[in-house]
């Protein structure tokens, strides 16, 4: 059954004025009214179902992300709206007054889920005495349970065995600052190129774009595939294409479980290959990422281009290339209960959204 739903935009901005900005909404909320669309439909809700991108509750990524992600959830609190985080990465907070702040949220949300156990472990921390397992639990990504598009209907886009490379655009497209922001120890282009070089000897290579963003945008992974496949030689590169961008997240995930192996950078792209049992590595730069691969056995197959030199990121990710058919083995065994892990924590957020329906309304709002 298809679920109905109503989009309703609100945003970060100085223009206090505006409707459809936080600012307005927390106005009309310290005021008691219930102006503008976003602000009725949240005053209205049996609850707010957050995730915060999975990965985006920290101020890694600077004071405007911290805020955005923030904003919503403090807005729940205003107008007392139960809040179920779902699961998703905790910090790391560099800022104290930050990491306070995140506290305060989390000890008010009516359940907190992690979706690793490092996150978990510094959820606990954020809670403190206010931990209870009850409300607080450990998890898995919900992206585990995205469907997929049948990979027999995506062939024609694939080569009959080939293995699939996700670029990030935020990491390729502007390597300085990259360099700069993350602390890299290792060169991301160089050391992409070498991989790709040296699989395309064995095996096809497709270059998978996971972010969609606007030719020209510092995020578009097809500008940083692209760019990528005309660094190659020309004998290498026959043997390298760029795949069409995926029409939705469901084709996005059927065409890396069409490959036979994948190696990826942003992070929901790895989870597409591991939630499928595609043999996966990761190239991370964040901690974020260990913490899920763990969760499936696979932390081995994650390397990280801050504490790696280029030659040894190389050779890591080699490695994992080389032990794919153990990877896959590996998977097929610690699979299974993390899928019933994600199917057992919706149960309960849903059970969760019930407990605060009114009484006898029998609808989830």
């Amino acid at each position: 059954m298809a679920a109905r739903y109503e989009r309703l935009g609100i945003r970060t901005t100085r223009r206090l004025y505006q409707r459809d900005s936080y600012g307005f909404a927390h106005a009309m909320a310290s005021l008691g009214l219930s102006l503008g669309p976003a602000l009725r439909a949240m005053r209205g809700a049996s609850a707010l179902l957050d995730l915060s991108g999975g990965d985006s509750f920290t101020d890694l990524y600077g004071p405007r992300r911290f805020t955005m992600v923030c904003d919503p959830k403090r807005l729940a609190l205003k107008v007392r709206t139960p809040l179920i985080l779902l699961p998703q990465t905790y910090g790391p907070f560099a800022d104290a007054r930050n990491r306070g702040a995140a506290g305060a949220l989390v000890r008010y949300a009516s359940q907190a889920w992690a979706r690793d156990g490092r996150s978990y472990g510094i959820l606990k921390e954020l809670l403190g005495s206010s931990f209870d397992p009850d409300r607080h639990r450990l998890g898995v990504d919900v992206a585990f349970l995205l469907p997929r598009t049948d990979a027999a209907r995506l062939r024609s886009k694939l080569p009959s065995r080939a293995v699939g490379v996700n670029v990030s655009g935020l990491i390729w497209n502007d390597p300085v600052s990259a360099r700069e922001q993350y602390r890299f120890r290792s060169d991301y282009r160089e050391a992409l190129t070498r991989i790709v070089r040296a699989i395309a000897q064995e095996v096809e290579v497709v270059l998978v774009p996971h972010v969609l963003a606007p030719r020209g945008h510092y995020e578009s992974d097809r500008d940083a595939c692209e760019s990528l496949r005309d660094a190659l030689d020309a004998n290498v590169r026959e043997r390298v294409r760029v795949c069409d961008d995926p029409t939705d997240p469901c084709e996005a995930k059927g065409l890396i479980a069409a490959c036979d192996w994948f190696i990826g950078t942003r992070m929901h792209s790895t989870i597409a290959g591991l939630s499928s049992g595609v043999p996966t590595a990761a190239i991370s730069y964040s901690d974020k990422t260990l913490g899920v691969f763990e969760t499936c056995g696979q932390g081995a197959h994650v390397h990280d281009p801050r504490t790696l030199d280029t030659d040894t990121l190389v050779e890591r990710v080699l490695w994992s290339f080389s032990q794919r058919e153990a990877a896959r083995a590996s998977l097929a065994a610690g699979l299974p209960p993390v899928i019933a892990m994600a199917n057992e924590q919706m149960d309960a957020i849903v059970a969760t959204i019930r407990a605060n329906m009114p009484n006898g309304s029998g609808v989830l709002r």
